[in-house]
């Protein structure tokens, strides 16, 4: 797959990621595919920052650790990415920060005093990243007019400046390659964070409730800024036990309510989680994965909390685990999260993580499947409505307040039919049968979507397993080494015969995760699924696609 790569670095506050998101959307304007990978320290100024915006053709959905183009506002920025630079590859940078002596012979090198032309200009010295962009738009051929346009939609405040000195930029520098249109259909920037939000408002999200945590604050970002388009309520209490109490007391009252969080604020709403399976309210947690234990590493990504969420919670009660590998899927499963939640009066979990809660993907309406409605069936008699009334396929008729004549009961105590509490061994017996019931029936139904998904040489004898944000590097590793891919989708129920068909004629099966453990290998273990071995990586950083395929050589 023919791409072309540019980093962007600086120091953390200076708007580096800006910068990142105004270049990745100016090479989108030419139609191609594209990819952010962002790498940022947890500090709000000083520290190291850099963007990585990958380009393609073809959609893509991971990044790679060689560059064609490297930006450099800061010496920093050039001593720790120079090794990234293929042998054709170019440096534009600040000559008034940056010495580039150093370079190897071959590489080409743009320099231009960006701090003086920002002098110069009377401009705010932020606005090198401006310049920045516009050198490397005429380094790689694309016209001043594309950069405008982009400015004019990006930059809220004082956009005359900043299109001053990009343009002072511009003309100081000269073509280094030229980028040419691609033709085909210009697809939106949407970051999985955003793809997620949209997607809960697709399954009719009502309420948002959330504590700021990364890597899902990005959710709440957004779904405020869309509140008043989408007639959304969206609240940030004071704590992540005040989220889900919350969350559930507007899941009483009939809203479809969804709550973000990370593995740390998800250990505080575990209590919550099984107050919703014993009082059968529907609600959606969106648990942002970052490496632990404890604070761990807080901006960086990894795989960790699928065993965690999976057994959640005092008791055993149904719940819906997915885990999305992209923007699209970020999209359809949130918004089937919604629904599979109310339907079957049970907590969904949807596991996300940095690499695609922040990545930015090009995203593609057309691959994503319909979504069928899914209500809770609705009671019959107002004036004898049992709440946790027994039904074959445990799923209760669902009356929300206000209803006339009803009386809605929960309880997070065992109860009967009517919700009254009750300790009798024979009611407790039948009421757990019950709501385990619904896992079953929610298993049945589940069968009618694609719960698995395979990609690459669906004959190749050798799988790589994945889940989530791996799913993308995974993919373009397996193509280029002619690979089977498998990567289940919904990971509770866990979907056996669908994992079973996919994997069917597997000589070898190799995981892909981003921990230390394997957690999807322990759990494919626990099912009778034989893993012959394992690629894990649990640094903080997702894996590049030429260091998954270096690493699977070594294997294969």
């Amino acid at each position: 797959m023919d791409s072309v790569t540019v980093l962007i670095g600086g120091k953390a506050g200076f708007g580096i990621d800006k910068a990142g998101s105004i270049i990745a959307r100016i090479l989108s304007q030419l139609s191609y595919r594209l990819y952010i990978y962002r790498d940022y320290p947890s500090l709000i100024r000083g520290g190291h920052t850099f963007s990585l915006i990958r380009i393609s053709s073809q959609q893509i959905a991971s990044h790679e650790e060689k560059i064609d183009f490297l930006l450099a506002l800061d010496q920093n920025t050039l001593n720790l990415h120079s090794w990234r630079l293929k042998d054709e590859g170019a440096v534009v940078y600040d000559s008034d920060a940056v010495k580039a002596d150093g370079l190897p012979k071959g590489f080409r090198s743009l320099g231009l005093p960006i701090a003086s032309m920002v002098k110069e200009e009377n401009v705010a010295e932020i606005m090198r990243n401006s310049c920045i962009i516009g050198i490397f738009c005429k380094a790689a051929g694309i016209s001043i007019a594309i950069l405008e346009e982009v400015f004019k939609k990006e930059i809220v405040k004082e956009l005359e400046p900043n299109i001053r000195i990009a343009a002072r930029g511009y003309q100081a520098a000269k073509e280094i390659i030229s980028l040419q249109p691609l033709g085909q259909r210009k697809l939106p920037l949407l970051t999985g964070s955003e793809a997620l939000g949209l997607g809960l408002i697709k399954g009719g999200l009502k309420t948002y409730v959330a504590y700021p945590m990364t890597p899902s604050s990005g959710i709440l970002h957004f779904l405020a800024e869309v509140a008043q388009q989408f007639s959304l309520r969206v609240i940030h209490p004071e704590s992540e036990i005040a989220v889900i109490l919350m969350a559930l007391g507007f899941s009483y009252m009939g809203e479809r309510v969804a709550v973000g969080t990370a593995g740390g604020g998800f250990c505080l709403m575990t209590e919550g989680l099984s107050l919703a399976g014993m009082a059968e309210l529907p609600v959606v947690l969106i648990v942002g994965q970052r490496p632990g234990p404890s604070t761990g590493l807080p901006t960086y990504t990894a795989q960790t909390e699928l065993h965690f969420v999976l057994s959640a919670g005092q008791g055993e009660f149904a719940r819906f685990v997915v885990a999305p590998g992209d923007a699209e899927e970020a999209y359809f499963l949130s918004a089937l999260a919604m629904n599979m939640s109310q339907r079957y009066q049970i907590p969904s979990i949807i596991l996300s993580d940095k690499t695609l809660a922040e990545g930015v993907y090009s995203f593609n309406d057309q691959e994503i499947e319909e979504l069928p409605a899914e209500e809770p069936p609705l009671p019959s008699n107002a004036l004898n409505y049992k709440r946790y009334l027994y039904t074959e396929d445990g799923v209760s008729p669902l009356a929300v307040l206000p209803s006339k004549n009803m009386v809605v009961k929960v309880n997070s105590y065992e109860h009967d039919e009517y919700g009254i509490t009750t300790e009798d061994p024979l009611q407790s017996k039948l009421m757990q049968e019950k709501r385990l019931r619904k896992g079953e029936s929610l298993s049945q139904a589940l069968s009618g979507y694609r719960t698995v998904k395979v990609y690459g040489r669906r004959d190749a004898p050798i799988t790589l397993l994945c889940w989530g944000s791996n799913k993308g590097v995974s993919v373009e590793a397996a193509e280029r080494l002619g690979l089977r891919v498998v990567q289940p989708l919904v990971l509770a129920p866990f979907p056996s015969r669908q994992v079973l068909e996919a994997l069917s004629g597997s000589e070898k099966i190799i995981g892909v995760e981003n921990n230390a453990t394997g957690q999807l290998c322990r759990l494919m273990n626990s099912y009778g699924f034989k893993i012959d071995d394992k690629i894990l990586k649990y640094d903080g950083r997702t894996f590049s696609v030429d260091e998954l395929e270096g690493l699977l050589k070594k294997i294969i």
